[in-house]
């Protein structure tokens, strides 16, 4: 496997199948581009931008403090009396689509941060015009995993959880199998 040596980490024990298959590049992915490039601080009003309104009660398992649904009419203003008219310090685009981009600008306070995790396949308009005066920093960035072993450690540590909230399919069969023991294992597709 070529960069095995760099690119692999060993699961520990208490750290199930299933997350495991988050850790590798699910949580990463979110924390590295999103937490780390986005420069989130402890005390930082964040929010993450997303289309589908069932990860809403998945977000609230993980700590979030409120939701905000962005198929009401009013999602910004909801967004902005939370933040007291201000806007969120930190904005994470977690889509890839143009709709989220435009509502991590819509709802990014002055000097904040819009951290894009997700991939985009098209275009996504960025209105300079409007954003030069706000002082707002955009990154994005592709995961380099450099997190994974402390994220494993943590895990494995009960100190961050990792829930499922779908069955995983092939992805699980073939870590079970990665699992199973020190072994090549060829796969014919």
């Amino acid at each position: 496997m070529p960069f095995a040596d760099d690119s692999l980490d060993k699961v520990p024990d208490g750290v199930s199948d299933e997350g495991a298959v988050m850790l590798s590049d699910i949580l990463p992915t979110g924390f590295e581009i999103g937490v780390r490039y986005g420069r989130v601080e402890p005390g930082d009003v964040d929010a993450v931008v997303d289309l589908d309104a069932n990860r809403l009660e998945q977000a609230a398992s993980f700590g979030a403090t409120d939701t905000v649904t962005s198929g009401d009419e009013d999602w910004v203003e909801q967004v902005l009396a939370l933040t007291d008219g201000l806007g969120v310090d930190v904005a994470i685009e977690a889509v890839g689509v143009p709709a989220t981009f435009a509502a991590c600008l819509a709802i990014v306070r002055p000097g904040g941060s819009v951290a894009n995790d997700g991939v985009h396949g098209t275009s996504v308009p960025r209105p300079l015009q409007d954003l030069w005066i706000m002082d707002l920093s955009i990154t994005t960035g592709l995961v380099s995993t450099s997190t994974t072993a402390m994220l494993l450690k943590l895990v494995a540590q009960s100190r961050l959880a990792v829930t499922v909230g779908r069955d995983l399919g092939p992805d699980l069969r073939f870590l079970r199998l990665f699992r199973s023991g020190p072994r090549a294992v060829t796969i014919e597709v």
